[in-house]
């Protein structure tokens, strides 16, 4: 039985995953959006992603597919997302939990479901909401 949650569990983040549709048109400007190596922004390789040639907002994909790790992201997003991800990455690594952990315990404070509980796939607000809860609970010593 345990099993069997283990694999619906797999199969359904994988579901949610090749669910993101591969960007064409950029959201933020209109323009058009090509699957390129990061070298192109970062002038070293970190691996493929897609960027809008007219505004630069890009988004990583999965090593080795062309499936995208989020949505795409301007340059403030990409910003508020960095720091999400800091005192999200910063308060798990205290607490000594795993991150897939925390993001469950993100999912019940921010009232989303676990499989659409990712900074990845956040908007500013989403991130600045992120921010604050772990800032929050930073003295906490455990998942509530």
């Amino acid at each position: 039985m345990y099993r069997l949650a283990i694999l619906s569990r797999i199969l359904h983040m994988h579901e949610e995953v090749s669910s993101l549709k591969i960007p064409e048109i950029c959201p933020y400007c209109g323009g058009k959006v090509i699957f390129t190596d990061s070298a192109v922004i970062y002038g070293k390789s970190y691996g493929m992603i897609y960027l809008c040639t007219n505004c630069n907002a890009s988004v990583g994909v999965h090593k080795g597919t062309n499936r995208p790790k989020g949505t795409l992201a301007n340059k403030i997003l990409r910003l508020e997302r960095k720091e999400a991800h800091r005192v999200f990455d910063a308060l798990w690594q205290k607490w000594g939990i795993s991150r897939s952990s925390a993001y469950e315990w993100l999912a019940g404070q921010m009232g989303l479901p676990k499989h659409r509980t990712h900074i990845a796939y956040f908007d500013v607000e989403q991130c600045g909401r992120v921010t604050a809860i772990c800032r929050e609970h930073d003295n906490d010593m455990e998942v509530a």
